[in-house]
């Protein structure tokens, strides 16, 4: 472990929130509520794998911290254009494929948004595709609990951009203080404190080496978070 990966282990705190502030959270997708994060990366490597180019992990964790694309590793790499969107497609089916057939289940979530509910309205905030999520989701059982979704088709810039939640904030007519994010990455971190939003942000292995410094609220597991809103 290197030292810079020694100085960003989790040190989880649990703090209590002035719930009276809150009335809205945000979720994140990917990592929060369901296990998805290591198969989109499994898709992406092995579609670059076939163009010729590596992905190893510490670049990829990079690149989605800053929220860019890993086909700029191709196109850097002198791959065409036309094999580039090639590639893409080539993930999105690898993806699709990892959707259909894995446990994308996180213990505990569907307890958590019950709770949740009976104190809070609640929206999904995610940078997931319209298709992937219907994929994701095609048993409906955790969206009964929101008042609506967001996904990427609905917004003009990504995350780490303020844009996704700040278009949730416009739709529930809520100022950034009475929200509260739940994030996993640090890229989703920093879209919500440059929307003026408090985060919690959630252990989550896949993104465990990210730099959470800024965050309210740090959570060993998602079933602390009723501990810290609700009296």
């Amino acid at each position: 472990m290197t030292d810079l990966q020694a100085s960003r282990r989790p040190s989880y705190r649990l703090m209590s929130a002035n719930q009276s502030n809150y009335q809205f959270i945000l979720w994140d997708n990917d990592g929060v509520l369901v296990d998805t994060e290591q198969w989109y990366f499994a898709a992406t490597r092995e579609a670059l794998a076939e163009l010729g180019v590596d992905l190893p992990m510490d670049t990829y964790q990079q690149i989605m911290i800053q929220g860019r694309s890993s086909w700029e590793l191709a196109l850097q790499a002198g791959v065409h254009p036309d094999r580039v969107q090639h590639g893409q497609e080539r993930r999105d089916a690898l993806y699709r494929a990892h959707l259909r057939t894995e446990n994308l289940r996180i213990e505990g979530v569907l307890e958590v948004l019950a709770e949740l509910a009976q104190h809070y309205q609640m929206a999904i905030v995610t940078t997931c595709k319209r298709r992937d999520f219907e994929l994701i989701h095609r048993n409906p059982d955790l969206l009964q609990f929101m008042q609506f979704v967001l996904v990427r088709e609905d917004y003009v810039e990504s995350k780490p951009h303020p844009e996704p939640y700040l278009t949730a904030l416009q739709k529930f007519s809520a100022a950034p203080q009475q929200a509260l994010v739940i994030e996993d990455s640090e890229r989703g971190l920093r879209a919500a404190r440059a929307a003026g939003i408090d985060c919690a942000v959630v252990d989550y292995h896949f993104t465990r080496s990210h730099d959470f410094s800024a965050a309210q609220y740090r959570l060993h597991k998602l079933a602390q978070l009723p501990q810290l809103l609700v009296t």
